[in-house]
């Protein structure tokens, strides 16, 4: 099979076709990519012969793309041999963003390097990586309204710290929505020196929707220039590519500590 295509030029075909608006290019680009006895298996269906396969595709752009507003991606290396190839893709609203819909495909060739057997299975667990990957490069970017996009309109937010919070610590209070996210990182942004914060790199496990992020909160106190490093685990929820729970477990005492001075108590 590789002696007879692009790999990595297929797979882009393939993208293409499913963010196709024209009809008549859409069913031309499915005559090439597909046999005429080529098939397309989802969990929940089977679509065979070309007639098939375009009423497939047509729908899932009229509902994604044309109205949802979304872009089908190709993500990743494309693993073949044989007649054999396996790829991920994403669906995005644009280029970059996060996926709502992750999946795998798993495509089966002719001997002229056409779709035989077509094998799409939903990754549930690579949005939810995309989306914790994402939530770290915009924290370390430090831009609190682009960290709130990833959240939902209504969040499960808690943090590890008592109910009353402490009065050192501002942004350690009740929130409950996107607009409130933006809120708590941005105060925490006005206490710290930003050219100075960092974080050490973070491992990510993640389960289904459910990411954990364990790492360090390395700051500096700008009022004070004091420095301190606590360590954390954040609980992230994922679900239609954006964060839904947002539970912290952090080293309290010391960030108290630290936004309380040398010489204030910490109770």
């Amino acid at each position: 099979m590789t002696s007879m295509i692009d790999v990595n030029a297929f797979v882009g075909r393939y993208a293409a076709v499913w963010n196709e608006p024209d009809p008549v290019r859409r069913r031309e680009a499915i005559g090439k990519l597909w046999a005429e006895n080529g098939a397309e298996y989802i969990d929940t269906a089977e679509f065979r012969g070309h007639d098939a396969i375009e009423t497939r595709v047509t729908a899932a752009y009229d509902q994604f793309v044309a109205t949802g507003g979304f872009v089908f991606l190709p993500v990743g290396e494309a693993t073949h041999h044989h007649n054999a190839v396996t790829f991920g893709t994403h669906m995005v609203r644009e280029p970059g963003g996060v996926p709502v819909w992750s999946g795998v495909v798993f495509a089966l060739f002719d001997e002229e390097g056409r779709i035989l057997r077509d094998y799409q299975f939903t990754d549930r667990e690579a949005g939810t990586r995309a989306a914790a990957a994402e939530f770290l490069e915009r924290l370390a970017e430090g831009d609190p309204d682009r960290i709130a996009e990833l959240f939902a309109d209504a969040v499960d937010w808690q943090l590890d710290w008592p109910v009353d919070g402490h009065p050192a610590v501002p942004w350690i209070r009740p929130r409950s929505t996107r607009a409130d996210v933006a809120d708590h990182f941005r105060t925490i942004s006005a206490f710290h020196a930003g050219e100075n914060s960092g974080r050490a790199m973070p491992r990510v496990l993640v389960d289904g929707p459910d990411a954990v992020v364990f790492g360090d909160i390395r700051q500096t106190v700008k009022a004070t220039g004091r420095a301190y490093i606590a360590r954390c685990a954040v609980r992230l929820t994922v679900e239609g590519g954006v964060i839904t729970r947002y539970h912290v477990y952090e080293d309290s005492l010391t960030v108290a500590q630290a936004l309380s001075g040398p010489n204030t108590p910490v109770t």
